[in-house]
């Protein structure tokens, strides 16, 4: 009886050992075809292009992902799980509603410059979901995530100006979005404006979406 339960253990063992190196080649694979997938975008890539753009074969891909959708899905999740760290542990550290503000900034500006592309990557793939259902659910999954990260921003934002929100969850995360999304389409055009305007416009936000204590 004790020799089956180990037996047990171990085939189960295996098994999740296996599925963890599954899971971690696949992070790999979605890594390296980030660049190619941000360059393109959405409708002019293929799993051909992004075979012929890195050092792995059109094989392994199809191994690894059932599709484009699958490959893309991964990519930007790993992207925006990423970017959500960033802002959690910039936001975090901040001990005044104007430090938080300072950190929330700098961070949405410099991300905004710096992966202008892997953006424009995501609104691609989150225009393409109006018209895809087998995107729609995991879309919606990555846009609830980033919606709590905001929410999360506001919610320490008030904690430090000693106020509550007036806006729900969702108002709030739409407004920041649409802010950002407007300002990534003016740099993709070449405005040289648009990063100091989106900064502008949520130093103003931030105040007015949060009722300071009495």
């Amino acid at each position: 009886m004790v020799a089956s339960r180990d037996r047990l253990a171990d085939v189960s063992e295996r098994a999740r050992a296996k599925v963890g190196k599954f899971a971690n080649r696949q992070a790999e694979l979605a890594d390296a075809a980030l660049t190619t997938l941000a360059e393109l975008g959405y409708a002019r890539t293929s799993l051909r292009d992004i075979a012929e753009n890195t050092e792995f074969s059109h094989g392994v891909l199809r191994y690894y992902f059932s599709d484009k959708n699958d490959l893309i899905i991964q990519c930007i999740r790993q992207y925006k799980s990423v970017c959500v760290r960033r802002y959690d542990m910039a936001t975090e550290q901040a001990e005044t509603p104007q430090g938080l503000v300072d950190a929330f900034t700098e961070k949405l500006t410099e991300t905004l410059l710096k992966e202008t592309k892997l953006h424009r990557l995501w609104y691609d793939l989150r225009s393409q979901a109006l018209f895809d259902d087998v995107l729609q659910n995991d879309v919606q999954q990555i846009d609830r995530e980033l919606e709590d990260m905001i929410w999360r921003i506001v919610e320490r934002y008030a904690f430090l100006k000693n106020g509550s929100p007036i806006l729900s969850s969702r108002a709030i995360y739409a407004a920041i979005d649409g802010l950002f999304q407007e300002a990534l389409a003016r740099v993709v055009s070449g405005d040289a404006n648009g990063v100091a305007e989106l900064e502008k416009e949520v130093r103003k936000l931030l105040p007015v979406i949060v009722r300071a204590g009495e």
